[in-house]
């Protein structure tokens, strides 16, 4: 999917996590919905490989930094969209519009890169993934 020659957008929706999830987040784009969670692993094996114990789920999913308003700060995703009151599930319509709005004006930018820019907008995106200064 790196290598791809057409803007890859990606939006986590509800829950994504472990490696096919993952995979996804090489794209030009990142966008996840306010209350959906993304991660490695989910909140619930993280407790029972640390611990031993998955009652510690709330514990792990705090310290893997898995909601949306977390990642947008650590840089893993690149927009965090709204939902309506009562979240996606309770008016599917309006996130719907929401996302589409979010995806067209972040296609609309991705349209003007030549194929070249593309990819090498992915491999900077994914190799600055992690990264960070200690002061």
């Amino acid at each position: 999917m790196a290598g791809l020659e057409v803007p890859i957008l990606v939006t986590v929706t509800g829950e994504g996590g472990s490696g096919g999830a993952l995979a996804l987040g090489i794209g030009n784009r990142v966008l996840m919905l306010q209350y959906a969670i993304y991660s490695v692993i989910s909140p619930e094996g993280c407790a029972a490989i640390l611990w031993k114990d998955q009652a510690k789920k709330q514990e792990a999913a705090e310290a893997m930094k898995i909601s949306a308003p977390d990642l947008l700060e650590l840089g893993i995703v690149d927009e965090v969209i709204p939902e309506p009151a009562g979240a996606a599930h309770a008016s599917p319509e309006e996130a719907c519009r929401a996302v589409g709005e979010r995806i067209e004006a972040h296609l609309a930018e991705l349209e003007r890169m030549d194929p070249a820019e593309l990819v090498a907008d992915r491999a900077r995106r994914f190799r600055a993934l992690g990264r960070f200064l200690e002061g």
